[in-house]
């Protein structure tokens, strides 16, 4: 394509976020889309940002807020447990409400606000009741919309409700695995899984991944898809982004020395010298099946795509 004819950087990101609403000209209605920097700096050149103009300039609800610790990647005797962690700047913990606690209580949401512990927008939602609490944002949600969780709602974006009553073909999210267990699945930032059938006591679900699975019905889900569906284009552009977010440098095995790790040793830039990669500990690495619960394999009708 001839440089003069080239579609603008927003439109390409538009189009890769698989929004087909995104034309010429104008703002998708979905894509609050990346910021980018002057290139004052090789690293501004290539960083990116979400664009967080959406949300409220506010401070966090200090009633919602919990210290967090920080542990370096260490274990309860102090020693290192999880490699290339330490540092980092210094966060409060948000209290989400992932299940039910505002069962049957009309809330309305008066802000929307950045989570620095997850990469989903979090909305906070005054309830009838005179109590506040987060959520999880979805896609579309926005100040001063009404939200209910119950039993059976309205099919709308932010309502929380059970599968069985969810119709086939919607997009939901913060998904119950065992009722009363609040929302484990399918919360990160720009995912959602969409209801497929209802097949007795189950709800099929198709995942994020691809895999289709069995849920009992009478799990809760929240309408809609997670919010902030642009943070997978986040480009750090420099070490020190990753230092902030508590990310040390990671070293790689055949680098190390034999004592180290089984890819370590040799003159000068060598091969592993073995058959397969190997973790520090010795285990087979890269392409090895974890999956250990077998007794959930009944609730998957169909793996995901490799």
């Amino acid at each position: 394509m001839c440089r003069s004819h080239s579609p603008p950087a927003t439109l390409c990101i538009a189009l890769r976020a698989g929004l087909p609403e995104a034309e010429l000209g104008q703002k998708p209605k979905e894509c609050n889309v990346m910021k980018k920097y002057s290139p004052t700096t090789p690293a501004r050149r290539h960083a990116t940002i979400e664009d967080r103009s959406i949300l409220t300039k506010k401070e966090p609800e200090k009633s919602l807020l919990l210290p967090l610790k920080k542990t370096g990647g260490r274990n309860q005797y102090g020693r290192i447990t999880v490699r290339f962690r330490g540092g980092g700047v210094k966060r409060m913990y948000r209290i989400i409400n992932f299940g039910e606690e505002k069962i049957n209580i009309p809330g309305k949401v008066v802000a929307l606000e950045y989570d620095p512990n997850r990469t989903a927008f979090i909305a906070l939602v005054e309830y009838q009741d005179g109590t506040k609490g987060y959520i999880l944002a979805p896609q579309g949600l926005k100040v001063g919309d009404e939200i209910i969780c119950a039993e059976k709602a309205e099919i709308k974006v932010g309502n929380r409700m059970k599968l069985k009553y969810i119709p086939v073909g919607t997009e939901v999210h913060n998904i119950e695995l065992v009722p009363g267990q609040k929302g484990k699945l399918v919360r990160a930032a720009g995912t959602s899984a969409k209801v497929l059938a209802h097949e007795g006591k189950y709800t099929h679900l198709k995942m994020p991944s691809g895999e289709i699975r069995k849920v009992n019905s009478e799990c809760f889900a929240s309408i809609g898809a997670v919010s902030n569906p642009e943070h997978r284009y986040v480009k750090l552009g420099k070490a020190g982004r990753a230092r902030l977010k508590g990310r040390r440098p990671h070293v790689r095995g055949s680098a190390m020395n034999p004592v180290d790790h089984p890819h370590g040793g040799g003159e000068g830039r060598t091969g592993i010298g073995l058959k397969y990669p190997k973790t520090p500990w010795g285990k087979p690495a890269l392409g090895v099946k974890t999956r250990k619960r077998k007794h959930t394999d009944k609730f998957i009708i169909q793996r995901r795509k490799k």
